[in-house]
């Protein structure tokens, strides 16, 4: 079997118990961010699977979309990244 060289580690244990890999994050190719994507990518930069940069050159976010991912998801949780959510969790 081959394993293709990364920088950091395969995978990480979540405090939930969950084991997540890069094989857990989207493709690269996504064009299509449903809610559940989202935290994918926000689990895995900020349990260290990935670096912040590698994110947002990977998955070409801007820096103030990711950081209004982040803070959704430690303000309100996860369901705050569905589209349909944003008028209710948006501050005044």
């Amino acid at each position: 079997m081959y394993l293709k060289k990364v920088d950091g580690p395969r995978a990480v244990t979540l405090p939930n118990g969950q084991v997540m890999s890069r094989a857990d994050l989207p493709t690269p190719q996504t064009r299509r961010w449903v809610a559940s994507r989202k935290a994918a990518v926000v689990k895995g930069v900020t349990h260290g699977l990935i670096s912040k940069d590698e994110a947002l050159e990977r998955y070409s976010l801007s820096e103030e979309e990711f950081t209004q991912w982040v803070h959704a998801v430690a303000t309100h949780g996860e369901k705050a990244l569905k589209t349909t959510r944003i008028q209710h969790y948006r501050q005044p």
